[in-house]
């Protein structure tokens, strides 16, 4: 370590992002803590062994006044979402069963940035973010690093253990309010986590991890295809089990392929709890609609106030629809630009601009896709090379949960990069006490 003097100026961010070389995962209080949570060495060897680039080693720096600007725009964000015209405008492109009005929220909001010269840029907002409980067993798994370190996650969550501790009771507080939204006071006995072959994803050790946390509060809990559940009798099952709650990883956001007809069933029938839903991706995670919150003649419109038009239009990566009849200017244009399928998730089908091959462009051109302008992520500066970083606030009803970055190279985060994948966060006060 190298710890700075509190004698000294504070460093920026930026300055430990560049110059701080510490290892601050510990490997040993990982394994430990995976043992206890599996009973055996498992759990640790599908993350050390089998996903070794899902951790990264050391952790990312943020200025605090980043932290609140961010915090800021997500704010916003959610008093525009919440207006009923926006609604109304985003949902005519919304599939058939985002119509349907549930009273669950949807856990595990994704609001991503981009750390700009200017300040923070969200990217994205994803509607069933992965990496959640990932993140929370993280923060047990690391060491103090420079001597620096401020607040690890917004608000009051403490280091270590304790924030570990808190975190999980705030995911599992969450889950019961999801519950209780639609069934009061009834109790909530079984859990189905369901994703398109879950045992095959990438994400397996999490559903293995929020099992285990379901499980501490003596609920039923499986985790399954959507192919495995039934309707019947007014109820979703699973063989002879009856589902009362859904958490959702599936990545067909509207319930619209064969596979999830039960599925879809039941809960357009208001037989299972299912969080996040259609109605929730519709609202916040098309890609389509950045194009809206950030258009302030559109905001203006609906009835948005200055403010928060102000902080929309600074704080989105600008963004616009792409029309076939623009090719000539897109093409021009395209070293500037980054390319998103419409209804895209985890950074598939996905373009930097200067990257494009024609034929790539003109198969664009025959899809929904959203151009955004470019926004170079900053960098981490570490032993194993240089690395680009995003940060995710993990949201739900408008309060950040938790706040992780990812460690990459490449065009997009891919967990493939050696001393990449998953960081902790460590915000820089603006001065000490």
């Amino acid at each position: 370590m190298h710890p700075f003097p509190k004698s000294e100026q504070v460093p920026s961010a930026k300055q430990l992002n560049s110059d701080c070389r510490c290892s601050s995962l510990n490997h040993q209080a990982l394994r430990s803590e995976l043992n206890r949570l599996g009973g055996n060495d498992d759990l640790y060897r599908m993350i050390a062994e089998e996903r070794p680039n899902l951790f990264a080693e050391s952790a990312v720096f943020i200025d605090q006044a980043s932290l609140d600007q961010q915090l800021e725009i997500v704010a916003a964000l959610e008093r525009v979402i919440a207006l009923p015209a926006y609604q109304h405008h985003v949902l005519q492109y919304a599939p058939e069963a985002a119509q349907f009005l549930a009273k669950a929220q949807g856990v595990f909001l994704g609001f991503d940035f981009h750390l700009s010269a200017d300040g923070p840029k969200l990217i994205e907002i994803n509607s069933n973010a992965g990496g959640a409980m990932i993140n929370a067993l993280l923060i047990r798994a690391q060491n103090y690093c420079c001597d620096i370190v401020g607040n690890q996650q917004p608000g009051k969550l403490k280091s270590g253990g304790e924030a570990k501790d808190q975190t999980e009771t705030a995911f599992m507080d969450m889950f019961y309010r999801e519950w209780r939204s639609e069934h009061d006071l009834a109790p909530l006995r079984s859990i189905a986590i369901v994703d398109d072959e879950p045992h095959k994803q990438y994400m397996w050790p999490e559903f293995l991890l929020f099992k285990h946390l379901f499980e501490q509060h003596r609920i039923q809990t499986l985790i399954c295809d959507p192919r495995a559940l039934s309707y019947r009798d007014n109820r979703l099952w699973h063989g002879d089990v009856q589902i009362d709650l859904v958490y959702n990883r599936l990545t067909d956001f509207g319930l619209e392929s064969p596979d999830c007809q039960a599925l879809r069933e039941a809960y357009l029938a208001g037989a299972v709890v299912l969080t996040p839903h259609p109605r929730n991706h519709a609202l916040y995670a098309d890609k389509r609609n950045l194009v809206w919150l950030g258009n302030d003649g559109f905001l203006k419109a609906i009835g948005v106030d200055d403010y928060t038009r102000t902080i929309l239009r600074v704080g989105i990566a600008h963004t616009v629809l792409v029309h076939a009849e623009q090719a000539e200017w897109f093409w021009t244009e395209r070293k500037q630009l980054f390319f998103k399928p419409a209804k895209g998730y985890g950074s598939k089908a996905a373009y930097r601009g200067d990257k494009l091959t024609r034929r790539v462009f003109e198969s664009i051109l025959q899809h929904e896709y959203v151009a955004q302008t470019l926004v170079k992520p900053s960098e981490r500066h570490l032993e194993a090379g240089e690395l680009k970083l995003d940060l995710r606030h993990y949201v739900y009803q408008g309060e950040t949960q938790l706040v992780c970055a990812r460690l990459y190279q490449g065009q997009t985060t891919n967990f493939r990069t050696p001393g990449g994948g998953f960081a902790q966060v460590v915000v820089v006060p603006d001065h000490y006490p």
